[in-house]
């Protein structure tokens, strides 16, 4: 505490704590740094600046920075550390094995070294762009992640790597990170599995001038994905591009009713060109299917007058395919009673009694006689 005697003597007495440094400023110049403890110090007509900074933000910052360095290089070699990274590096800076932060490129950082041991790593991104699954998780737990990029590739696909727009790396399943250090790095995941792709509400002319709609469906997986994202802009679209283009050519040059007889069948032409041009790019394709011909609602109720009509025209002959039987089977049945009269009067009986049990009364003309004759004569004629 500053006393009377310090007073007369133009002094003032600085207390600093354990947790904390100060710059010692008199008349606007740099004296040092103050290190904890009791501190007597010159303050004529009140010219004493004391700027305290605490030990738990352990980074320095002060508009005195450049004085200290430029004046006071051993004070300030003996409190601080300084961190610097060059272009395409990347620092690591730690405190009691823990991450305390990341620089970027081009970047300085001056620590207080009272805060506590610092340790530090530079790396150079250009000869060593990928981080380790460990630093990756050690990054991760820190909450230090603004200095690399992650790339998560699933089972069954890989990832293409570019740097600055640069094809650097095929990447296989896994969680992989890279330093970005000024570079813009990106990435563009593959699917390696059969996929199915699927082109729908396609308008095609047929040679018959009709307007139809046809959807098709092809399977597909790709086998060499660096041509299949470098040699196009987009292989799926120019796979469906290519299925618009040569089915509306194959199906405009065939009637309507040549369509439809071979409805789910694809040329093989056809097929064979798409196949061959996607597997300059690194797609194989397999299956190739004519899924649905759509027609437009007039033709649509002519067809079904069309199918109506053969159908009636099935049925006519089947009818008369019947009705025919039916005549023959009568016919031969004649023939029988002609040959054999005994069999004709049996017939007749039948006849009488379905007659007879469907009537009140039955009226026999030119009496029963005739009718008992011929009842006797087919006893007679049976017995002998």
């Amino acid at each position: 505490m500053t006393t009377f005697l310090d007073k007369i003597r133009g002094r003032t007495r600085v207390v600093i704590s354990e947790t904390e440094r100060a710059l010692h400023i008199c008349k606007g110049e740099l004296q040092g740094i103050l290190g904890p403890g009791e501190h007597s110090l010159k303050n004529g007509r009140g010219t004493l600046v004391i700027e305290r900074q605490s030990m738990a933000m352990p980074q320095f910052r002060s508009a005195y920075e450049k004085a200290l360095f430029d004046k006071l290089p051993q004070v300030a070699e003996e409190h601080l550390t300084v961190i610097r990274t060059g272009p395409g590096e990347v620092a690591i800076v730690e405190r009691d094995n823990r991450i305390h932060t990341v620089l970027g490129p081009d970047e300085r950082l001056v620590l207080w070294t009272d805060a506590g041991p610092w340790t530090f790593k530079v790396i150079d991104t250009a000869a060593d762009p990928a981080l380790t699954q460990k630093l990756m998780r050690r990054l991760g737990d820190a909450r230090q992640t603004q200095q690399f990029v992650i790339v998560p590739v699933t089972d069954g696909s890989v990832a293409l790597l570019f740097m600055d727009g640069v094809l650097t790396k095929v990447l296989e399943a896994g969680v992989h990170a890279f330093w970005k250090a000024g570079r813009t790095v990106t990435q563009k995941v593959i699917d390696l599995k059969r996929q199915a792709l699927d082109v729908t509400g396609q308008e095609v002319l047929t040679l018959d001038r009709v307007t139809i709609r046809i959807n098709l469906s092809a399977d597909y997986r790709v086998v060499d994905p660096v041509k299949a994202a470098t040699e196009v802009k987009d292989f799926t679209d120019t796979l469906y591009r290519a299925l618009q283009l040569v089915f509306r050519k194959q199906l405009g040059a065939l009637k309507l009713d040549q369509i439809l007889e071979k409805k789910g069948e694809v040329n093989a032409e056809a097929a064979g060109k798409i196949k061959a041009d996607m597997a300059e790019i690194g797609v194989e394709v397999s299956d190739i299917v004519l899924k649905d011909v759509i027609l437009p609602g007039e033709m649509r109720e002519i067809l079904n007058k069309v199918v109506a009509a053969e159908k009636e025209a099935e049925a006519n002959v089947i009818r008369r395919r019947e009705e025919t039987n039916a005549t023959r089977s009568l016919l031969n049945t004649a023939k029988v009673m002609a040959e054999n009269p005994v069999m004709l009067r049996l017939k007749e009986l039948e006849a009488l009694e379905a007659i007879a049990g469907k009537v009140d009364r039955l009226t026999v003309h030119n009496g029963t006689g005739g009718l008992m004759n011929d009842l006797v004569r087919l006893r007679d004629d049976n017995a002998a």
